[in-house]
């Protein structure tokens, strides 16, 4: 008999979970259903832009480079750029590379990192990954050493983190962000949740945060940055910087500030920073190509030589995903040809990103008994629902797991119902962790402009007659 790990039967991820599934079931059956459970913006009808399109055909299919008519085919500059990289890189798209990534594509995203941030970066200290993911889960498995070793995760937090842990075998050391401050970081939570994780025995190693936030769609302030940094560096922490939405930000007056760029700023030269990037958000929204990075910042050599073993172990990442994370860091310049499009089609995405973002946020508040901050950055919602309370049930009086349990089956409820009646599909606020006593629920707002207004329409009437048939059953059963 085949038996699997246990770790895997308990590793959970929400954004992929059963009422996706019941969704893809709708969906096979003729239903049309709109999928707000995951940021995949090209399944959303978000479209490519047409550069790294443009240079990953070229690469894929080298001889189009010698054609007389390709100049009325490709913008010069792309072609001279993919003669570039199979000059430096001629064994092209299908060979494997150095574990690390191909050198002058690290040399690149050092390069961004430098213009983005204004402080130095070591091409040597960046591993290129397939996706963010990935580098995610080389920190982890690195730097669990025991099994009493944990990592601190936000609470509300993107599911990879929770799960990957459960694989792993490390703890996940719960630390609340304030609802009611804008997602911001409490030092006092954050003192609060390491020290009831010691006194349970558990040893934390790192903390993660993620800026701007998923589901939060919070941007940290860079005082905000700076606290987390100094609390890392007295509680003996390491941190993972998850600033894969660093280009989505919206909101007037508020700006990404990195973690190396803070830390920099405060001499900090003893916390180890380890930060990600992805080709999978921000305006390219390339998911399936697979491209990102990790950069390692105040680590010694020696263990940069493991994290690159453990790179080797996987081979590499894949080649056309390195490609398209040399694009994002290097993109088309002014005066290039190909520059006046790609200019566009960023502004566009971007633009279109800030205006639903406010149309979903502002049209939901208008909703009684649906309430959110509207999102600064990155691309989702934590939208919170008030639900009339079940008769019987005294939530006081609950533990809190049976707490947790019983709201995690009061959103799951009211997700799968939105789902069947409306063909809206969003995660419950329990997949991501929430405030004992609240309920929410994940949405992106990355359907097209028509498909949020008919959103928030659905979901608005939704929610009064899912709230009106609770209470009635209250009434009936009382």
């Amino acid at each position: 008999m085949l038996h699997l790990n246990e770790r895997l039967l308990r590793a959970e991820y929400a954004v992929r979970g059963p009422i996706v599934q019941r969704a893809q079931e709708l969906e096979e059956a003729g239903r049309k259903v709109i999928y707000c459970n995951i940021g995949n913006p090209q399944a959303l009808k978000q479209r490519p832009l047409t550069f790294l399109r443009q240079l990953l055909c070229l690469l894929e299919y080298p001889a189009l480079i010698g054609k007389e008519d390709i100049a009325g085919l490709f913008p010069r500059d792309v072609v001279e750029r993919a003669r570039m990289i199979l000059a430096r890189h001629p064994h092209g798209t299908g060979a494997y590379t150095q574990s690390a990534g191909i050198p002058f594509i690290r040399q690149a995203v050092a390069d961004f990192i430098t213009r983005r941030d204004g402080v130095p970066s070591d091409s040597r200290r960046i591993l290129l990954t397939d996706g963010a993911s990935k580098g995610a889960q080389a920190v982890l498995t690195a730097l669990l050493r025991s099994e009493n070793d944990g990592f601190m995760v936000p609470i509300p937090q993107y599911p990879l983190y929770s799960a990957s842990l459960t694989l792993y075998g490390g703890h996940r050391i719960d630390y609340y962000l304030d609802e009611q401050k804008g997602w911001q970081l409490s030092a006092e939570m954050l003192t609060k949740s390491i020290d009831a994780a010691r006194a349970r025995g558990i040893n934390p190693v790192g903390i993660v945060v993620i800026n701007p936030g998923n589901p939060t769609g919070a941007v940290l302030s860079p005082d905000n940055i700076a606290m987390i940094i100094d609390f890392a560096r007295r509680c003996d922490l390491a941190v993972i910087a998850d600033e894969v939405y660093q280009e989505n930000v919206y909101a007037p007056g508020v700006a990404f500030h990195s973690f190396a760029k803070v830390m920099h700023g405060m001499g900090e030269t003893a916390v180890p920073l380890f930060s990600l990037h992805s080709t999978s958000k921000g305006y390219l929204g390339e998911c399936g190509h697979r491209g990102g990075y990790l950069e390692l910042r105040n680590v010694p050599d020696d263990i940069l030589a493991q994290f690159i073993k453990l790179q080797s172990i996987g081979l590499c990442a894949n080649v056309p995903g390195q490609i398209a994370t040399y694009a994002m860091v290097a993109p088309p310049r002014e005066g290039d040809e190909s520059y006046p499009v790609y200019a566009a089609e960023r502004d566009g995405v971007l633009a279109d990103l800030a205006h639903k973002a406010t149309l979903l946020g502002e049209g939901l508040n208008r909703v009684p008994g649906l309430s959110v901050r509207v999102p600064e950055g990155a691309m989702y919602a934590f939208v919170r629902v008030e639900l009339p309370p079940e008769p019987g049930v005294d939530e006081a009086q609950m533990s809190d797991t049976d707490r947790a349990e019983y709201a995690a089956r009061r959103d799951e409820a009211y997700c799968l119902a939105l789902l069947e009646e409306t063909g809206i599909c969003v995660v419950p606020g329990s997949g991501f962790g929430q405030w004992p006593g609240t309920l929410h629920f994940r949405t992106t707002f990355l359907p097209p402009r028509q498909d949020i207004d008919a959103l928030v329409g659905r979901l608005g009437a939704f929610h009064q007659r899912y709230v009106e048939t609770l209470s009635a059953t209250a009434v009936a059963t009382s």
